[in-house]
């Protein structure tokens, strides 16, 4: 029974790749495989080449400055973190609150064997995740200090400490964030919020990264006696990778015992966390007036409310408008130099920074693409709409609207900011507000003609529409393209023609090309929602 119910823990993890997400159909043996050696290849070629490589910037400079024991606690550190933020999530929603809780509960399955068998899930992935560190790390200090019986038995023992540890923070962690989630009302917002947090997080560090490393090989000397002075213990786990056999079998001794304690814990509690529904506390009546909205009011509210319940369609269709506050935030406080930078690098042509700053802008609003996959969204709801008493053309705008008002406001933020960094004419700044405000409309009006016009229907999770559509595809790339379209050109007729009649000449072309696709979306379009 342990064997089967792994077996089905991993089926869920790689479900994706057992099974085809947009049909719900098993894949052929020959696309598993396929699949399969991808993900291998990312995590073996790619992940662990990248520590390969960081292991090797470290390990030469810390082994020579007698400090083999800061390079192990480093790189232990890096896949702790790793490991058990790999699996964090997984442990929330595989151990504490997976959906088939009731079903298994309900069986007559002890259940120390399904605690035992979510248990070693977490734990497969947690080893999965710090493995891509740990192994290089060994294996590069093997061949950098040399291999010998006592430090090859030492660092096997040290991978089986990491992982284990990964497991006991892994449950921890998901414990809080299983705990945090029944009581949450707003969850997307919490997981946008620590999604962007995370993508930040590893940003600055893999920007930082370089100058720690080299200020860690530096000051090796002096790092490692401050820690020895300090923090004696994580000299202590170093040691374990040396071949210290005293402090290896100490920390696999408190490992164990941790281990022990946890799954004591967790045994004790699991029938009341995984029985647990959220809670939100006791409603109450309150008496209000409800203003009475338009048609239009009413679809574009329930667009909203679609857009900021869902983290997915957050993060993979809105990233835009943090990224379009960002730059204006960011032109404001380092803009006259950027720009000075720039203007230098084209020979003090300032019309240049003008131009770049336009197509960035521009750039930055095609990561806005609500309208794409909110047709597709609809899904087998689409008669909802479709048998309401509007017009096709209501709901279609209300949809592009959704995008419109999310990329608009930050835009004109973004663009009044570029506009006072600028140092140029009164007529060029107000071009290079007009400008990126007039092809926020085209390609909001573009994603939703294309949106109805190459929906995908079947679905069997929202990340189909939302992420792997033809029609996000296409309005993405191809905003990429009308952007290159724009911007390219200049380069070679811009010095004949002047910054002002071009930018005059694009917004015009676009503006024009808005009122068309505008025309066809609430005609052609409208004919093409119906017949969905």
């Amino acid at each position: 029974m342990l064997k089967v119910l792994l077996k089905k823990q991993l089926t869920e993890v790689f479900r994706g790749y057992f099974y085809n997400r947009k049909t719900n159909k098993a894949r052929s043996k020959a696309n598993q495989i396929i699949l399969f050696i991808l993900f291998a290849f990312l995590m073996i070629v790619v992940l662990g080449g990248t520590f390969t490589s960081v292991s090797l910037g470290v390990c030469f400079g810390l082994t020579a400055a007698g400090a083999g024991w800061l390079y192990f606690a480093l790189m232990s550190g890096i896949a702790v973190v790793l490991g058990a933020f790999g699996s964090v999530f997984n442990t929330f929603s595989g151990l504490y609150l997976p959906k088939d809780n009731d079903l298994l509960l309900s069986m007559p399955i002890p259940v120390k064997t399904i605690i035992i068998s979510r248990l070693l899930n977490v734990y497969l992935l947690g080893a999965m995740y710090s493995g891509v560190v740990m192994l290089p790390a060994m294996f590069v200090y093997w061949a950098v200090a040399g291999a010998t019986v006592q430090n090859v038995i030492c660092g096997l023992f040290l991978f089986l400490i990491v992982t284990a540890f990964v497991l006991i923070l892994s449950c921890l962690l998901g414990w809080v964030v299983a705990k945090i989630s029944l009581k949450l009302k707003r969850k997307s917002f919490i997981v946008v919020l620590l999604a962007l947090a995370g993508i930040g997080l590893y940003y600055f560090i893999y920007f930082k990264a370089q100058d720690w490393i080299k200020d860690l090989i530096a000051n090796a000397v002096i790092y490692g006696d401050s820690i020895k002075g300090k923090a004696y213990v994580l000299y202590l786990f170093g040691r374990i990778g040396e071949g210290d056999f005293i402090a290896t079998a100490l920390f696999a001794a408190a490992t164990a015992l941790l281990l022990a304690l946890t799954i004591f814990v967790l045994s004790r509690g699991f029938l009341k966390l995984a029985t647990s529904a959220a809670s939100f506390g006791k409603a109450k009546y309150r008496e209000k007036k409800v203003k009475e909205k338009s048609a239009f009011g009413a679809l574009l509210t329930k667009e909203f409310a679609r857009f900021t319940s869902s983290p997915n369609y957050m993060l993979n269709c809105g990233l835009g408008v943090i990224a379009l506050f960002a730059l204006g935030v960011f032109l404001l406080i380092k803009g006259a130099d950027f720009l000075a930078l720039i203007g230098t690098a084209f020979g003090g042509r300032t019309d240049f920074s003008a131009l770049l700053l336009c197509a960035v802008m521009m750039l930055i609003s095609t990561m806005n693409d609500m309208a794409a996959p909110s047709v597709s969204l609809e899904g087998k709801s689409l008669w909802i709409p479709q048998s309401m008493p509007v017009e096709a053309k209501t709901v279609l705008k209300a949809k592009t609207s959704l995008q419109l008002i999310l990329t608009l406001i930050p835009m004109l933020f973004a663009a009044i900011c570029a506009a006072v960094a600028l140092q140029t004419s009164i007529a060029e700044k107000l071009m290079v507000c007009v400008l990126p405000l007039i092809f926020t409309v085209f390609s909001s009006v573009f994603g939703s003609l294309i949106g109805v016009t190459r929906p995908t229907m079947v679905w069997t999770t929202e990340t189909i529409p939302i992420k792997q559509s033809g029609a996000v595809m296409i309005a993405l790339f191809g905003g990429w393209g009308f952007v290159a379209l724009f911007a390219v050109p200049y380069l070679v007729i811009g010095y004949f023609i002047g910054l002002l009649p071009y930018l005059v000449t694009w917004a015009v072309i676009y503006a024009a090309a808005s009122a068309l696709l505008y025309r066809r979306l609430i005609t052609k379009g409208a004919e093409a929602f119906e017949r969905l």
